[in-house]
């Protein structure tokens, strides 16, 4: 099995199953002399961690990290640097049945047919649970990014979950609002409590929603992105649609642009619904990008027996939020290089 591997410049290997001993990532390219911040890390991993409300699953982990290797004295040594975290409420026994039962909507079938060999636990490599290795990584790229770009800032959030969307003035207040005080990280007042209660019903009744997770990219260099196959917007698409259970990637205007005539669409050169990037490289202006996640897939009786998440969006926004921290690395890199 290869392309576990992301980045070019800033590279990333993600390893581990979601019943093995560990999960994990090597991260190749980051340069020496960058503070690693562990509180950073610790608190990025608690966002991704399972049993942390009452509308995510009950599998209980503490996802602490071990540093193996490329840090030493508070810094990065640019050698690779690989961490860990281990697994600790495994209960595998619960995916017993699905060795001749291939779960709908899963992977369990797609995955033996290509390998014949697979581990079926909890998913095994297939579980969203792999995530937490995007989560490590992308804390290590948002503490790089942050030394080569200061001022600049993420803010992911859930834009979107089953029918409950966040209004126009939600969405433009985003950056007044904490995220972290809606455990939905649906940040709005007026909606928030109808969309706890949702997911808390879908728990009992076995059923599951989708939704939509929105990015937003302030004080962004200018000139991210290579002009022909990778661009920004089409490597920021392959980053977002390499999480699993993602059905969409929309950015600026999306699918609505679609709709409109040139002259309404083009009134002028800087302006939100280019998103930030025009000709594939950034502009300088916010980047606005959108990730539509399905359903979860285990429904009915197998999400009342098991221990999923009735909606994976919640848990979605730090991964999404690490994935744009990693190309993000990757691009600023980049563009190092192109001014040499």
């Amino acid at each position: 099995m290869s392309a576990n591997s992301f980045g070019h410049l800033f590279k990333i290997t993600t390893f581990g199953e979601s019943h093995g001993e560990a999960l994990g990532v090597v991260i190749d390219g980051c340069p020496a002399g960058i503070e690693f911040n562990h509180e950073l890390l610790t608190a990025n991993l608690k966002k991704r961690k399972p049993g942390q409300s009452s509308v995510t699953t009950s599998r209980k982990e503490s996802d602490l990290s071990e540093i193996l290797s490329g840090v030493f004295e508070n810094k990065t040594l640019g050698t690779p640097i690989c961490i860990i975290v281990r697994n600790q409420d495994q209960k595998s026994g619960d995916y017993n049945k699905i060795k001749t039962e291939a779960r709908i909507g899963h992977a369990d079938d797609t995955w033996l047919t290509k390998f014949q060999h697979v581990d079926h636990r909890g998913g095994g490599r297939s579980s969203g649970r792999e995530t937490l290795a995007r989560v490590i990584a992308g804390s290590v790229a948002q503490m790089l990014c942050l030394k080569l770009s200061p001022e600049m800032a993420i803010k992911a959030y859930s834009s979107q979950i089953g029918s409950y969307k966040l209004s126009e003035t939600e969405r433009n207040n985003i950056w007044s609002i904490n995220i972290e005080d809606f455990i939905t990280r649906f940040p709005s007042l007026e909606t928030n409590t109808k969309v706890v209660n949702m997911l808390e019903t879908a728990k009992v009744e076995g059923e599951s929603y989708g939704g939509q997770v929105e990015v937003q990219i302030k004080n962004i260099a200018a000139g991210l992105g290579q002009p022909i196959f990778h661009k920004f917007k089409s490597d920021l698409a392959a980053a977002a649609m390499s999480i699993g259970a993602t059905t969409s990637f929309e950015f600026g205007e999306g699918a609505l642009s679609t709709e409109q005539k040139g002259t309404e669409f083009h009134k002028k050169m800087n302006s939100d619904v280019y998103g930030g990037i025009r000709g594939g490289i950034t502009t300088g202006e916010d980047v606005k990008f959108s990730v539509g996640f399905k359903p979860t897939s285990s429904i009915k009786d197998i999400a009342k027996q098991g221990r999923h998440d009735p909606c994976i969006v919640p848990r979605a926004v730090p991964v999404v939020e690490a994935m744009t921290w990693i190309l993000l690395a990757d691009h600023l890199l980049w563009a190092k290089l192109d001014r040499v």
